[in-house]
């Protein structure tokens, strides 16, 4: 598959978007679930793009920056990933080896990046001092452009550089036990990432329901859609049912009734 000037040129735009919002967390477009579906879309397999992009955001959910710790950089991971995939006819499993190092890798960029938003970060506040407002939106816009730039410049020269002839060749140079192992390093770290937000989230009344998913995803040939309908019955009645809802609902019915009941007084009456 040879990528075209127009879809490098998307994938550049795409890039700077995903390197941003990892740094503003505000639309999520550097998690692998957006950013491979979007790239896929851009190279014109979706079906690929989002089955990798939720493969690999089961690996990422336990991914996060703890401090001064930086994660592994999901973006670079899905952006690059994806692009090698679809332009190389590659499985899924490959995209999950080579997710892993290049998440590593980006690891390194992003230190290297946020180390370089620290002299912005200075002359912006001497910029305070002297009460100069345009240049700080200058320098703020500026550090961010730095984080865009870290995912856009390594994801276009794959996108440029790389076509399918190359990806084969490079995945031909790696032997069977690197792939094999890449490949069930990511399912423990699917695990993983997956035990880390259930321990965040579980809540001791709910998991009842939470065994009795796994439980009926053993014995039963539901489809996910399938379970997803199940899963929304049982929290309707499950809310219906339940003392704590109930109360409340019938705490709110006797203040409309009281309220209902009482007389009208009428605009002259208040005056008096």
């Amino acid at each position: 598959m040879e990528i075209s000037l127009f879809q490098i040129i998307l994938v550049f735009i795409f890039s700077c978007v995903a390197g941003m919002g990892s740094v503003l967390d505000e639309f999520q477009t550097h998690r692998p679930l957006i950013s491979c579906t979007v790239i896929g879309l851009i190279l014109g397999d979706v079906k690929t793009g989002i089955i990798l992009g939720g493969t690999l955001e089961l690996i990422a959910l336990g991914w996060m920056n703890i401090g001064a710790a930086q994660s592994p950089d999901s973006a670079l991971a899905s952006v690059i990933s994806t692009i090698l995939v679809v332009v190389g006819k590659q499985d899924i499993q490959t995209g999950i080896a080579i997710a892993l190092p290049v998440a590593a890798a980006g690891q390194v960029l992003t230190v290297f990046a946020r180390t370089i938003t620290v002299a912005f970060q200075h002359e912006a506040d001497s910029a305070a001092e002297k009460v100069q407002f345009r240049k700080i939106e200058l320098l703020h816009f500026s550090a961010l452009f730095v984080q865009a730039l870290r995912v856009a410049i390594p994801a276009t020269l794959v996108a440029i550089y790389v076509d399918a002839n190359t990806v084969n060749r490079l995945l031909n140079l790696l032997p069977d036990i690197v792939t094999g192992g890449l490949a069930v390093a990511g399912g423990f770290i699917v695990v993983v990432g997956y035990a880390m937000v259930l321990n965040m989230m579980m809540v001791k009344y709910l998991a009842p329901f939470f065994y009795l998913g796994f439980i009926l995803g053993g014995y039963l040939n539901f489809s996910l859609l399938s379970f997803g309908i199940l899963g929304v019955i049982f929290a309707i009645i499950y809310v219906q049912l339940n003392s704590k809802f109930n109360t409340v609902k019938n705490n709110e019915d006797s203040i409309n009734r009281s309220t209902n009941s009482r007389p009208i007084i009428a605009d002259d009456e208040l005056d008096d």
